[in-house]
This record gives C-alpha cells, sequence and structure tokens, in this order.
C-alpha cells in the first residue's frame, strides 16, 4: 500500500487537519502532502510540524525542551489554557516523558539501572507462556477480537508481573491506564480532563499504596528495585516513583498494544510479507523493526524551541511547538527510497525508524516493547497461517496513540 501527493493538493494552502474524514484510518496521505508541501509545516493555530526523516531525527536530537511552559505566545498555546484551564494539564508532569534536564538526566539515569536490556531478555519465557495461552484461546473460539484476547493483556500483564502490582488492582490499573492515556494526546477534550484529572489521582493513590507496602516488605520486582535504586546517594522521591510507574503503565504498555494490533494489522493486509515471516525465521528481529517503520505506534513526538531554529531558508521563532512527524518520518521517500509506502519485512535498513523516538527522550522501553511484539506477531503468524480479517477495524480515534479499538479475526 502506497500513498502518493499529486501536485494539484500540494500548494500553500494545504493546513494538517488531524479531524478529516479519513484520517484517523489512515493518514498517511496527509503526511505525504505536508512533505511535499515543503519541510515545515505552520500550522493556522501556530504550530510547527516536521515531518521529513533527516528534519525530525535531527531535532529530536537537538537539546530544546519538552516542557510546556516554556512555549511563548500563540493561538496553540491559548487553546492548551483555555482547554487546562486550572486542571493539572500533563499528567505525567513529574516523568521523565515531560522533563528537561537536569531532571530528566538524572530520572533516567536511576530507572535505567534496573530497567536494562539484560533484565528484559530474561522475560522472554514468561512472554511465551502468555502468548500462547491467548493463541491457545484464540484457536478454541475460532477467533476473536486480537486486542481482547493478544494485543492488551499480554504488555499489561508483563507490566503488573514486573512491578510486582498486587493482583487485586490490575484491573482497575487497567481502566486508569486507558482513561490516563488520553493526557499524551496534543490537545484534550474538555469534557474528558476531570475525567483523566480522576483517573490520574487513583492511579497515584494505587501505585503509592503498593510503594509503602514494599517499603514494609521488599520483594524481588522492579518496583522494590526502583525504591532502592541509587547514584551518588540520590534516589527517587515517592512522588517522582509514581510518575514514572504511571509512565510505564500508559505510555509504554499502550504503545505495545498499538505495535502489536498494528502489526498484526499490516500482515493481515500484505499477506505476501505474512508469508515471509512464515518462512524465515532469520528475519523476526528485523520484521519487529520495519513493522514499526511502517505503521508507528506514536504518530507525534514534540519540542519547543529555546532558541531559533533553522530549516533550510526557514526560521523557527524561540518558543514555539514543534511537532516532530515520526511516522511521517518513516514513510519519508527522500530517506527510505520510492517504497517507503510498502511493507518489506527484510527491509535493509528497517532499524532506523524513529517510533521510538530520539535522542536523550529516546524511549526506555524499547527492548521491552520489541520483545513483546516480536513474540506475539511472529507466533501468531505462524500457529494460524489462515487467520484473516474479520469485518472493518475500529480505531481508537487518538491521534498521537494511533491503533484499532477492535481487530476482529477468524482462523478460516
Amino acid at each position: 500500500m502506497t500513498e502518493t501527493a499529486s501536485t494539484e493538493q500540494v500548494g500553500a494552502e494545504f493546513v494538517y487537519d488531524p479531524f478529516a474524514p479519513g484520517y484517523a484510518e489512515n493518514p498517511y496521505p496527509t503526511y505525504a502532502h505536508m512533505r511535499a508541501a515543503g519541510r515545515v509545516n505552520l500550522h493556522p493555530l501556530g504550530f510547527y510540524t516536521l515531518t521529513h526523516y533527516n528534519d525530525v531525527a535531527e531535532l529530536l536530537r537537538s537539546k530544546n525542551s519538552v516542557e510546556d511552559r516554556n512555549m511563548g505566545p500563540s493561538v496553540f498555546r491559548d487553546l492548551i489554557e483555555s482547554t487546562y484551564g486550572d486542571q493539572p494539564g500533563r499528567a505525567l508532569g513529574l516523568s521523565m516523558l515531560d522533563r528537561d534536564p537536569p531532571d530528566h538526566t538524572r530520572l533516567r539515569k536511576l530507572v535505567t539501572k534496573v530497567f536494562t536490556v539484560r533484565a528484559v531478555s530474561a522475560l522472554e519465557p514468561r512472554v511465551v507462556e502468555l502468548v500462547d495461552a491467548a493463541l491457545d484461546r484464540l484457536e478454541q473460539a475460532g477467533g476473536g477480537d486480537l486486542i481482547e484476547v493478544l494485543a492488551y493483556p499480554l504488555p499489561f500483564t508483563v507490566i503488573c508481573e514486573l512491578l510486582g502490582m498486587p493482583e487485586t488492582d490490575h484491573a482497575a490499573l487497567r481502566e486508569l491506564a486507558g482513561i490516563l492515556v488520553g493526557s499524551l494526546e496534543p490537545v484534550v477534550d474538555p469534557a474528558r480532563l476531570a475525567e483523566i484529572d480522576r483517573a490520574g489521582k487513583e492511579i497515584a493513590e494505587r501505585i503509592g499504596a503498593a510503594i509503602a507496602a514494599k517499603r514494609r516488605q521488599p520483594g524481588d520486582d522492579l518496583l522494590t528495585a526502583l525504591i532502592n535504586a541509587e547514584e551518588e546517594g540520590d534516589k527517587l522521591t515517592d512522588e517522582e516513583l509514581v510518575a514514572q510507574v504511571t509512565l510505564l503503565y500508559v505510555a509504554g504498555h499502550e504503545t505495545t498494544v498499538n505495535l502489536i494490533a498494528n502489526g498484526t494489522l499490516a500482515l493481515l493486509r500484505n499477506p505476501d510479507q505474512a508469508q515471509l515471516l512464515r518462512d524465515r525465521t532469520d528475519i523476526d528481529v528485523n520484521a519487529v523493526d520495519e513493522l514499526l517503520r511502517y505503521d508507528s505506534p506514536v504518530q507525534m513526538s514534540r519540542r519547543i524551541m529555546l532558541a531559533p531554529y533553522e530549516i533550510a531558508d526557514q526560521t523557527i521563532p524561540t518558543g514555539s511547538f514543534v511537532q516532530a512527524g515520526l511516522a511521517a518520518a518513516n514513510r519519508d521517500e527522500d530517506f527510505w527510497g520510492p517504497d517507503a509506502g510498502e511493507l518489506h519485512l527484510d527491509r535493509a535498513n528497517a532499524k532506523a525508524h524513529l517510533s521510538f523516538g530520539g535522542g536523550p527522550h529516546h524511549c526506555l522501553g524499547a527492548a521491552l516493547a520489541r520483545l513483546e511484539g516480536r513474540v506475539a506477531i511472529t507466533r501468531l503468524i505462524r500457529r494460524f497461517p489462515t487467520l484473516e480479517l474479520d469485518g472493518e477495524v475500529a480505531w481508537n480515534g487518538r491521534l498521537n496513540l494511533r491503533g484499532p479499538s477492535a481487530l476482529n479475526v477468524r482462523i478460516a
């Protein structure tokens, strides 16, 4: 499936509209139009979007801000402020996701001490066990909603077990994380703010109670390790612990749901590539990276300019809010070649995708997401060679963490 932009449709009048009909189902033609229109897209609301690979990669590596307080005057800032009012705003404000150095550097260093590639790799037998149990249920039913059977419960169970959260909290945490993920959207519906605020407070209370319990009775789990993590006498405060754990639930878990769902959908729509995956076990790792590139679980990242930022012959002013188009960059023909809009699981440079961001904010959970995606997708596709879609795909309606809300399949 390729997307091209006709010259008749591209020009100064083109305006990025993520609410246009069809965008949720397939935003890639819009991204192609934006790339064809130029290297910098200035929206009438006053924010910028970059869609070319090299520009996005450079912005992610830059030392610009992720903190909204650095945003300068614009219609977009007025919109955000009028939406949030006295509400707390981003629910993950104390997490490393929303902090600049030196706070970000300190938080990431402490979390990295326990969230290592080696620790993640040790989880593979458990991930295989959970995937196979889900596939057993799928087979017994002859199909079902892949989100409910596999894509959602797998990463959620893994993160709960990894952290050592009480089983009595699992159902509530799943519901709360599903609400709280709305805070990662560029702009939140005002009607949802009170619900997001409530969910943020409740999830903080539950995580805070688990932290207190682990302090009294430590366990062999990630939460205990985070409590004990220390660097030159520095430790995470309880508030910082809550924020980092919430981040693992919300940002980490939801993105893996999209990886599994988007990746499976891409293979079902490209049966030649599904067959290639069945035939070649040597491409498993590369295949996950290509699926991440082809339909990114996270569509955008953001930076706020701390100084004038030059791209080509245009200057983006200090204080500007800039969207880094991760998904758009992942389909840039100038970088990937003329087949950028096609799925090729053996693509030589697939690992160069930007789906995990880049620079100092490169996704800390990338190794875990790759592991869960690889095991889930490869075992699903190989076990059920006759798997097919069962009806239309329902999308979650999110602009950033875009993916299906329901993906019904059947074993033909």
